[in-house]
């Protein structure tokens, strides 16, 4: 049969000439090209089409291997049927098309059957019908609504300082998404690393496609019955977040740059003596010598080792910045050292690329070389003997003054090769896996972490992100908590956003309400610019200051909730920060104006982030009932309220049925608390089943049993709480757990049979509430939680029942 041709220009697979079944698939081959589809588990298939006689490999996202005999085959005149017990692909005979069905014969998802696959010139495109009302999520670092319905993007890993709000593209690709429509939803994740095009109706109304420059048309298709189980089937596939140290999760303080060590050093006492809980001060370029990585300046740094151990002395922890240039200099040990050792990208004629930044002009290390990766991790020696804690990989788009690397520049690509248009996207994801590795060379007994500005889809194996050069202004800071969101749906659970913004002056109501955002934020982050205004919690005046110390303090009695959150997140994928189209997708308020901003934090809290300068806001509740954390007023779901937000205060809402667990005050993660684990109950309906997880919270010693675990369930109809035994050889830090019943009415309970009567407590979650009280006397909605039952018991008793009465 002769190909379908539209016109001379274009050209698609055409009939099915040839196939044959495999062990994990089908090959086989069209008119013009080759197909393969593979199964990786019953509900994910990979496709591949290509017009040359093989596929071209992708080593670099996919972590999981496919899986034997899991699919079945049969054929009619018009289809080849391929199946798993939960997706059917229909094949289209005549033009190699697909349609993806789920097991009730429902169509998911359905090629353009004329010409869903296609090539024009190098570029390759998939064409995918739309459905009515169908909508689309995710795509990680995009900024817009949360609905990516009538838009189109481009991942091309930029370096795009002070973007704007509807900038686009960013630093980071992830070129992964979920589409929603009739109650069912699937994902695509099109694996290429060439620059590529999402088009989801946009200049029309008919298809949505994704496009590739170059390379072969390779994605992967999944099915699930929510959108919580295509995330964790998209990071089955491409790997998920290892545990961080326990420290990454608190506050961490930035600036563009903090230099002398005099500097640095009163920045961390100042903390201290004014009771700040903070955890990470960062380095930014000036702590180099004239920017040169893998160097300190002698002047403003002479000794860096006794600073950082004085530092640690206090509780702090030292993040250095890292660059890929390496300037071009003779007597430069890591340029001369990674001449003769051939690590740099090359021109065709196998001279050494050379382009400006920051020290001057450069050479940059081919991290799709292993060769280069090993160098770099060599290299990071000389940060780990000085007791460096982390890393902040910066500029690794790879940037250079100009933005236009040229597109000839070779890189290695695990010996396949490429061209500048093949590697940038994984460049920057490729220097964060060797950072990890070089702090996990010189350190294997402690956890990495790595802070990246640039990545693909899979970096979340190897580093938290943040959304990169932002603008202090409300917008900037609504816009953030939706890049946040997106890259929780898109795999990336910690992540976070410059707290006041990079580019620009703050006010002090901005960061007054930015910090209390970001206390429900995976990274906890102050950083601005140089040339701006101070960034630290006392620099806005004293009103901000005590806000701020509230919010932060109230991060850091929060961490047992937080750290199980990343825990459970380390096994499933599932966003820490999650939007509301997560749990309820088919609810369309979720969607719709302000209320794409609200979002669930470590499952239990709804945030409604507000601007600035509102007094008040109207608020979407969904499904469910819900607690306002401060004063445990109890709201039903499925409706719109009208709330008040004073500056120091939050619209925090604890979904009905929670287990969420508190601590006493600490100046820093390390710092020792009192013994005792608060754990807040809020009334629901049914079962609630919780964990309560620890571990050292620095070493790697988890790994091999080193934890404690405890399985919590809560029968809200019968008013029974059982605690399970604990698992784990880990001894908790915790001596005494003390329960808080949040919309209970019990005035007794009996302990594993013996009867106690509960008393009562009021509950501050945060201090000094009434001292900056925007609101005349009498209108201000929030208290503390009065008189709220509580009953304390040892932890060691194993297990525990607790019947209320």
């Amino acid at each position: 049969m002769t190909a379908i041709s539209l016109s001379p220009d274009i050209v698609i697979p055409g009939s099915i000439l040839e196939y044959s079944p495999c062990d994990t698939g089908i090959i086989g081959r069209t008119e013009n090209g080759c197909f393969k589809l593979t199964v990786y588990s019953a509900n994910i298939i990979r496709v591949q089409v290509s017009r040359a006689g093989n596929f071209a490999a992708n080593p670099y996202s996919v972590v999981s291997q496919p899986v034997k005999g899991l699919h079945g085959f049969s054929e009619n005149q018009d289809h080849i049927l391929f199946s798993t017990a939960a997706v059917s692909v229909f094949i289209q005979k005549s033009n190699f098309a697909l349609t993806f069905k789920n097991k009730n014969g429902e169509i998911l998802n359905e090629d353009v059957p004329a010409f869903g696959i296609n090539w024009l010139g190098t570029e390759v495109s998939c064409y995918k019908k739309l459905r009515r009302w169908e909508k689309f999520i995710g795509l990680g670092e995009k900024t817009g609504g949360l609905n990516r319905y009538g838009q189109a993007y481009v991942n091309w890993n930029t370096d795009h300082f002070s973007y704007g709000i509807e900038d686009d593209p960013l630093y980071i690709s992830i070129p992964f998404y979920i589409g929603l429509h009739h109650h069912l939803v699937y994902g695509i994740f099109f694996d290429n690393t060439h620059k590529t095009v999402f088009n989801f109706g946009a200049s029309n109304n008919h298809y949505a496609y994704f496009s590739a420059e170059d390379g072969d048309m390779d994605y992967y298709f999944f099915q699930g019955d929510t959108v919580s189980d295509i995330i964790t089937g998209y990071t089955d596939l491409t790997g998920r977040m290892e545990l961080p140290p326990l420290w990454a999760l608190g506050y961490q303080q930035c600036h563009y740059s903090y230099f002398p060590d005099k500097e640095v050093m009163r920045l961390a006492q100042t903390f201290r003596e004014k009771d700040i809980p903070a955890d990470v001060i960062y380095l930014d370029i000036h702590y180099m010598e004239k920017f040169k990585v893998f160097t300190f300046d002698k002047k403003n740094f002479p000794d860096p080792k006794s600073m950082i151990s004085t530092l640690k002395s206090h509780g702090f922890k030292v993040v250095v910045i890292l660059d890929p240039g390496i300037k071009i200099e003779d007597n430069y040990d890591p340029y001369m050292d990674g001449q003769d050792k051939d690590v740099f990208l090359k021109y065709p004629d196998g001279s050494t690329y050379e382009g400006p930044v920051w020290p001057g002009w450069c050479a940059f290390p081919d991290f799709t070389n292993g060769n280069s990766r090993k160098w770099w991790t060599e290299k990071m020696r000389y940060y780990m003997d000085l007791g460096v804690d982390g890393f902040w990989v910066d500029m690794n788009e790879p940037s250079a003054w100009g933005q236009f690397i040229p597109n000839i520049v070779q890189f290695n690509y695990e010996g396949a090769g490429g061209s500048h248009k093949k590697g940038r996207n994984i460049y920057g994801m490729q220097m964060a896996r060797s950072s990890k590795e070089g702090a996990l060379l010189h350190s294997p007994q402690n956890r990495a972490f790595v802070l990246t500005r640039s990545g693909y889809s899979g970096v979340q194996r190897f580093a938290a992100v943040w959304t990169g050069d932002n603008v202090a202004s409300d917008e900037h800071m609504l816009a953030g908590i939706r890049l946040v969101n997106s890259l929780g749906i898109s795999g990336m659970a910690f992540s976070g956003y410059d707290i006041g913004g990079f580019a620009g002056n703050a006010s002090a109501g901005l960061f007054a309400r930015w910090i209390g955002i970001a206390v429900f934020s995976p990274l906890f982050r102050v950083h601005s610019m140089i040339n701006s205004h101070d960034s630290e919690p006392w620099s806005y005046g004293e009103e901000v200051e005590e806000i701020s110390r509230n919010h932060i303090k109230l991060r850091y009695r929060l961490l047992p909730t937080i750290y199980n959150a990343f825990y459970k997140s380390s096994l499933d994928g599932l966003p820490i920060a999650k939007s509301l189209a997560v749990d309820y997708p088919f609810d369309d308020l979720v969607f719709h104006g302000s209320y794409q901003n609200q979002y669930l934090f470590c499952d239990s809290f709804l945030v409604a982030p507000v601007d600035s300068h509102k007094e008040i806001i109207k608020i979407y509740l969904p499904q469910s009932e819900w607690y306002h954390f401060f004063d445990d007023r109890k709201y039903n779901g499925n409706q719109e309220i009208y709330f008040d937000t004073p500056l120091n205060y939050l619209p925090v809402f604890v979904k009905a049925g929670s287990i969420i667990f508190l601590q006493g005050n600490v100046a820093h993660s390390g710092d020792p608390h009192d013994g005792i684990l608060r754990i807040h109950l809020y009334k629901g309906n049914g079962e609630t089943h919780q964990i309560f997880y620890e571990d050292d919270g620095i070493s790697n010693a988890y790994k091999s049993g080193k934890y404690y675990l405890r399985n919590i369930y809560l029968n809200h109809d019968y008013q029974h709480l059982r605690l399970e035994t604990m698992e784990g050889e880990y001894q908790s830090s915790y001596r005494i757990l003390k329960l808080y019943f949040h919309g209970f009415t019990a005035q007794y309970a009996e302990i594993n049979g013996k009867e106690t009567i509960l008393s009562h407590e009021d509950v501050p979650f945060l201090d000094k509430i009434n001292e900056y009280d925007p609101f005349p006397s009498g209108r201000h909605p929030y208290k503390y939680c009065l008189a709220v039952p509580c009953l304390e018991i040892n932890h060691d008793h194993d297990p525990i029942h607790i019947q209320l009465k």
